[in-house]
């Protein structure tokens, strides 16, 4: 687990962004993350995903509850006494009974919007399923590039430390030709200590994110190379922003939301007219002498509550119609800021680059003074930190051009689209 500035590992001509448009983004290689394969293993097994994954079948027995609708057939028995007290003669007692079967009738038109709102309710939940394995992906791929900087600071800490060890038994053996006095080992050994300790702390920072990633992505191979040098964002803003809008899953909830929310004010209107109940009556009085038999209809006779409901569905139905604009407008202003990050983070690598080598280059120079003996100590001690810091700042700043350009691929859907 060693990177080395100096080498670039040089992408292949496939990494380069295609055209963007109705057909959809070139295939793009992945450097430096993990296999697609083991990714879609990790996160299809990611307790978040499989929770939503089991809301879908929530929402099919939900919209088999709405198909078949609480419309039950109802038995209705029932028993009495009738007692006979004429004014002359004994009384009489006759044992009878009653029963009856009813069923309420669901009206036209009721029946297929809540075929709808079921189904609804199951494209809401697949598309909630998406965006839990979304969310993961880009959990996911903060966390692997968490682990990727910690790591390239640890390999950067390491080198440094390696390098004035290097340079502080060079100071030793030179003073002890009489050619370097005491303080120069005293600084040359500062210097090492100073670096023990950066490199002491970059390894418990990358030992706490390979940590992190095994706790929360068991399975996915903590494995590093050189770090592979990002490629400039082709296309323009709009074709970005469009291509991510067709894919945000947190829109296409909205407007599932929306949908639902229209489907369900139709149906409350339609319960403004009540559904009558329908039922068929025997009964036999009089021990048997008088036998009925009939049929009857119930009506409710709608009320203020009706209405009420009606029209709060109505109400709820235009705040999602609001709330989908809102998740418009938030995940367009989210792409383009993607968009432009991404971009500023590749100029900003490239920057980096520069100063890092023409930093290497000076500290180079001042160790070759120093040896011929036309420069202090002090001078090359101060190169070699202003050369690491600037070696480390071009590192985590190629790692930051890499992550964006990744996300902005993954929100596109052109790299572990798994929906």
């Amino acid at each position: 687990m060693k990177f080395d500035f100096g080498l670039f590992f040089r992408l292949t001509a496939a990494l380069s962004l295609g055209g963007i448009g109705g057909s959809g983004f070139a295939g793009e290689a992945t450097p430096n993350l993990p296999p697609s394969e083991i990714v879609a293993r990790v996160l299809l097994s990611n307790p978040s995903v499989q929770a939503a994954s089991g809301q879908i079948r929530v929402e099919e027995a939900n919209r088999d509850r709405l198909e078949a609708g609480q419309y039950e057939w109802n038995v209705r028995l029932g028993a009495q006494q009738r007692r006979f007290a004429p004014a002359t003669g004994p009384d009489e007692r006759f044992n009878e009974w009653n029963a009856a079967i009813e069923r309420p009738l669901r009206l036209p038109g009721k029946g297929s919007l809540d075929s709808e709102l079921g189904a609804a309710g199951v494209a809401l939940a697949e598309t909630a399923h998406g965006d839990a394995l979304h969310e993961n992906s880009r959990n996911l791929l903060k966390s692997w590039f968490v682990w990727l900087k910690e790591s390239a600071a640890e390999a950067q800490w390491a080198a440094q430390f390696a390098l004035l060890e290097k340079q502080g038994k060079a100071v030793q053996r030179r003073q002890q030709l009489g050619d370097a006095a005491r303080l120069e080992t005293i600084l040359a050994e500062a210097a090492q200590a100073q670096a023990e300790a950066q490199l002491a702390q970059a390894r418990v920072r990358q030992q706490n994110a390979s940590e992190d990633l095994r706790r929360r992505y068991p399975g996915l191979p903590l494995v590093t190379g050189d770090i592979a040098e990002p490629m400039p964002i082709e296309g323009n803003e709009t074709d970005w922003i469009n291509a991510i809008l067709e894919h945000s899953h947190e829109l296409e909830l909205a407007r599932g939301d929306t949908h639902r929310a229209q489907i369900f004010a139709g149906r409350a209107g339609r319960d403004r007219l009540p559904d009558p109940t329908i039922g068929l009556h025997v009964s036999r009085e009089r021990a048997g002498e008088d036998k009925i038999f009939g049929a009857y209809i119930s009506i409710p006779l709608a009320g203020g509550a009706r209405r009420a409901t009606a029209d709060a569905a109505l109400a709820q139905a235009d705040v999602a119609g609001r709330r989908e604009a809102a998740a418009t407008q938030k995940v367009t202003a989210e792409s383009a800021m993607l968009y432009q990050s991404a971009k500023a983070a590749y100029a900003s690598w490239q920057a980096s680059r520069i100063a890092a080598e023409r930093q290497s280059r000076a500290a180079d120079m001042t160790a070759r003074a120093y040896q011929l003996g036309e420069g202090s100590l002090n001078d090359l001690l101060a190169a070699r930190r202003l050369a690491n810091e600037a070696q480390l700042s071009a590192r985590l700043m190629q790692l930051d051009a890499l992550e964006l350009r990744y996300r902005l691929l993954l929100d596109a859907h052109q790299i572990w689209a798994m929906d």
